[in-house]
């Protein structure tokens, strides 16, 4: 059997000057990264503006085990799909971490016939935007700790700066770190740390502004410290704006590849979604919404994190208005959630399998409380039997969804066309009546409560002294009307990642509260997440090697 990578190496890629002309696009439009990869000129999107959208399709999953559910493999081979049914449909998705690709093996680019190519380039340097990202993030702080050293004229506290350095790798050695040791001359010793670049709020500005004028807006009022008497302190006010605008110049433009059959993909912005708000960026999907009769996007993780980030922060935001909504299970990772051992999972067993479906039930569930329609996607196996694919139909059609059994990964879009159609059939038939799960204006506490009780389906919220200081502040410094973007565990919906399956009668725990004012939201942390992974015990880095003649092997 081909792995990923062979099969993306054995595939004939079209120009991207051809690709773009499908959607209407000509040369003029496009700044080329050599033959198959692009961007998209500012002036382009400025002129599309006007143009009707599409329809918007959100893809999302229920919580992720090591059996596997494919969600990005899902949407790819869901558009592929619909581009086989003779539909116009244009993917907008995120670009790939270093982090996991180097740490836990899985790209970010889909696997099997239902990729996005060039996929190395993806999943490696790609366009440089995150590097960009990095480097602006690392230039803030820079700034802000030579302020404090040429005589802290903005009387900053050094108790009190929340900006974290980066790096787009998996380290947990730069989680906690002291700066400043050896002298003097070396600046003021203080404590700092780091965070995955993809956590970096200026991840989070980028993928969040709708031009240049306003990620300048946002780049200006991200907080990065506190004075002495309290008072916030930002980028504009150590005079970093500007620079940091000339690194994310062209970072800002989304990036255009192709799927396998030659189909137009959007790839842009890359946020965990267990960390971050995990959704590539709005200028993408907009484009996508432009340029496709059918937008397809994602949102990282479950349901209860990235549909929930995508829902009440980003289609906020962006005024954007979802028409359905795909939720990706497979069989071996419904029976994980139902207590099966990952090396019985082969093996048929309806009992696993009725009681892992509960998670799936409450995403299926969480959906309805927006007033979307959805469809679940079942990515096939091989091992999936009759009966389990039979009992797993019955109960979703009992909640009133619709079931496809995806294939896409085997067949491409051969294999996507029941999803496809299926999915059709939801958007002509069930009307969306799109409304975000909470009032603004509530206080922050209820907020977070909110998204506890009505998604995770916690019993209550338990917040740290800490953290109700700070809502009180943030309160009084006009933050409290922002959205919330928790940061939890994927693998379980509560903030604990070994309760599997629907847990019950579970407390949250909120023990840190981050101001993301550029972004438009309040980062909670919740239980022991931490926004800086670290390597497994054996990394996929381990494996990779680059030959002789530039082939790349042991990348997925």
């Amino acid at each position: 059997m081909l792995t990923d990578v062979q099969i993306a190496q054995s595939t004939k890629m079209q120009p991207i000057k051809e690709v773009a002309q499908k959607i209407g696009l000509n040369e003029d439009d496009l700044e080329l990264y050599g033959k198959y990869k692009a961007k998209i000129s500012l002036e382009t999107i400025a002129r599309l503006e006007n143009e009707n959208d599409g329809k918007l399709i959100l893809v999302t999953a229920i919580n992720p085990t090591p059996a596997g559910e494919g969600k990005t493999t899902t949407m790819i081979g869901l558009s592929q799909g619909l581009n086989k049914l003779g539909k116009n449909a244009v993917v907008a998705m995120r670009e790939p971490s270093l982090g996991p690709c180097f740490g836990v093996k899985g790209g970010a680019a889909g696997g099997g016939y239902a990729q996005v190519v060039p996929m190395e380039d993806i999943n490696l340097h790609f366009t440089g935007d995150i590097h960009a990202i990095t480097t602006a993030n690392n230039l803030i702080a820079a700034m802000l700790d030579n302020s404090i050293h040429q005589g802290n004229p903005l009387n900053i506290d050094v108790r009190q700066i929340v900006w974290k350095r980066c790096v787009d790798l998996n380290d947990r050695a730069l989680r906690h770190i002291t700066v400043g040791l050896g002298g003097k001359v070396n600046g003021v010793p203080r404590e700092d740390g780091f965070d995955i670049s993809v956590a970096s709020e200026v991840m989070g500005v980028l993928c969040l502004a709708n031009s240049l004028d306003d990620l300048r807006e946002r780049v200006a009022r991200m907080i990065i410290a506190y004075t002495v008497d309290g008072k916030a302190v930002t980028v504009d006010d150590i005079k970093a704006t500007g620079a940091v605008m000339l690194l994310l110049k062209d970072a800002i433009k989304p990036n255009l590849v192709q799927t396998l059959d030659h189909n137009p993909v959007f790839v842009h912005g890359g946020p965990f979604a267990n960390i971050a708000h995990g959704c590539n960026s709005v200028m993408a999907t907009k484009l996508a919404l432009k340029l496709g009769d059918y937008a397809i996007t994602e949102a990282g993780f479950g349901a209860d994190l990235g549909a929930e980030k995508f829902l009440d922060i980003k289609c906020r935001q962006a005024g954007l208005k979802p028409n359905a909504v795909v939720i990706v299970a497979t069989v071996r990772a419904l029976k994980m959630h139902g207590g099966m051992d990952k090396k019985e999972l082969g093996n048929e067993n309806l009992e696993a399998l009725r009681n892992g479906i509960k998670n799936l039930e409450k995403h299926i569930e969480n959906i309805q409380k927006y007033g979307l329609p959805s469809v679940v996607a079942i990515n096939a196996f091989p091992t999936d039997t009759k009966a389990e694919l039979d009992l797993l139909r019955e109960i979703c059609e009992a909640k009133g969804v619709e079931v496809a059994l995806s294939e896409v990964w085997a067949k491409g879009a051969d294999g996507g066309v029941e999803l496809a159609e299926k999915v059709l059939n939801v958007l002509e038939t069930k009307e969306a009546n799109f409304k975000p799960l909470y009032d603004l204006n509530s206080p922050i506490v209820d907020k977070i409560k909110t998204i506890a009780k009505e998604i995770y389906g916690a019993d209550d919220v338990a917040f740290s002294k800490k953290v109700l200081n700070k809502v009180k502040q943030y309160e009084q410094q006009g933050l409290g009307n922002l959205p919330i973007c928790v940061a939890k565990t994927q693998y379980s919906l509560s903030d604990d990642p070994t309760l599997l399956g629907r847990p019950s009668n579970f407390v949250v725990s909120i023990n840190e509260l981050i101001p993301n004012a550029g972004s438009g939201f309040l980062v909670a942390i919740s239980g022991d997440i931490m926004r800086m992974p670290g390597l497994p015990k054996v990394p996929a880095a381990n494996n990779m090697e680059l030959k002789n003649n530039g082939e790349i092997i042991g990348l997925f």
